[in-house]
């Protein structure tokens, strides 16, 4: 049986009152010795204060929610990362939940309403919300998050949404991909397809966006913009997809790369979907980047175990993190700026010295 806190009260020689305000961090602190007698009473019976109990006398209850898209994803763990070490300044401990498991009997956004609810339910002091955004958020979400916000909750989003008051950290997701796409012109490659992602993910549909403006400003446009989910899978599906409308034989190799022709770019909105679409390269027999070049976005930190390196543009990944839980945790916290990048190239886009680790 667990103790309880009348037998850490008795053995102190306190009033419960009295052991409540020591252990449940009540603003009305008694007396040093006093205080020393109830968690030395404490430590010897092995007594867990009761987290419900500590919330009510501080009107906090020193957690927040994270929510990602997929936990083994590593741009998801690196946020995570920079989110836990964020809120260990303020002292709150980190709830995480993923929505890649669609729950709510499948439906649209339903892992994520039921995370959005169980938070809520543990009375989290906030929420941060890292996963893309949807172009149209479900409005079950909207209401419970507005409730959440009205009844004292701080809601964080990365990347603008629809969910009103929700403060947000702004990724330069549009010129990051510009630069991305500049830069591999100026490599002298011409041709590329673009592995967009889901269109109704905003940080999907914005790189693409990116991506597609840049070439047009060279008066070029992508040879294919084909959507998938936003995963490895996702990349390697939709790379074999692309693939199989060139035709076989010698109607292939003249597809792929035109006698006299720039080499083609595989252009992923995120470095996972790169990733994928590499391995599908591989599984047809192709070489990167002899016969295809790559690039990806975000330069999630497992690049480095993948050969050949992967052309990229880097976001600080932890850093956003860190950033979101400030504006969750810290209420005085001002809107940061938005956060940018640089690109990075690698022997995936032909650069014959890499840049970066």
């Amino acid at each position: 049986m667990p103790v309880k806190l009348t037998e850490v009260a008795r053995q102190a020689g306190v009033s419960l009152a009295t052991a409540s305000r020591v252990l449940n961090g009540s603003s009305r602190t008694p007396a040093a010795d006093i205080a020393e007698r109830v968690k030395t009473a404490a430590e010897e019976l092995g007594y867990v204060a009761n987290a419900q109990a500590q919330a009510l006398a501080r009107s906090t209850t020193g957690l927040v929610g994270l929510v990602v898209h997929d936990i083994a994803d590593p741009y998801f763990s690196a946020i995570a990362h920079g989110v836990q070490q964020a809120s260990l300044d303020t002292h709150h401990q980190v709830l995480l939940a993923g929505t890649d498991i669609e729950g709510d009997a499948g439906s649209p956004g339903g892992a994520e309403l039921a995370a959005v609810n169980a938070f809520i339910s543990y009375r989290t002091d906030a929420i941060i919300l890292a996963a893309s955004r949807l172009l149209d958020e479900d409005p079950r979400l909207i209401k419970a998050l507005s409730q959440y916000i009205k009844n004292g909750g701080r809601v964080v989003t990365l990347g603008v949404s629809s969910i009103p008051e929700a403060q947000v950290v702004n990724v330069e997701n549009h010129d990051g991909a510009a630069a991305l796409a500049g830069a591999l012109l100026e490599q002298g490659i011409g041709r590329f397809v673009i592995l967009a992602g889901p269109h109704e993910r905003n940080t999907a549909r914005i790189r693409v966006e990116g991506f597609t403006e840049r070439l047009a400003q060279a008066d070029l446009q992508p040879l294919a913009v084909v959507h998938g989910a936003f995963t490895s899978q996702g990349g390697y599906d939709s790379t074999l997809e692309y693939l199989d409308t060139l035709g076989t034989g010698a109607e292939f190799d003249a597809a792929l790369k035109p006698d006299g022709g720039s080499p083609l770019c595989i252009l992923a909105a995120n470095d996972v979907m790169a990733l994928g679409a590499m391995t599908a390269l591989r599984s047809r027999g192709l070489r990167i980047p002899e016969d295809v070049q790559v690039a990806g976005f975000d330069d999630i930190p497992t690049l480095r175990d993948h050969f050949p390196g992967l052309t990229t543009y880097r976001l600080p990944l932890e850093d956003i993190g860190r950033m979101a839980a400030h504006v969750a945790l810290v209420p005085s916290a001002k809107q940061p700026p938005a956060v940018t990048g640089a690109v990075v190239l690698r022997e995936s886009a032909g650069a014959t010295v890499p840049q970066g680790n």
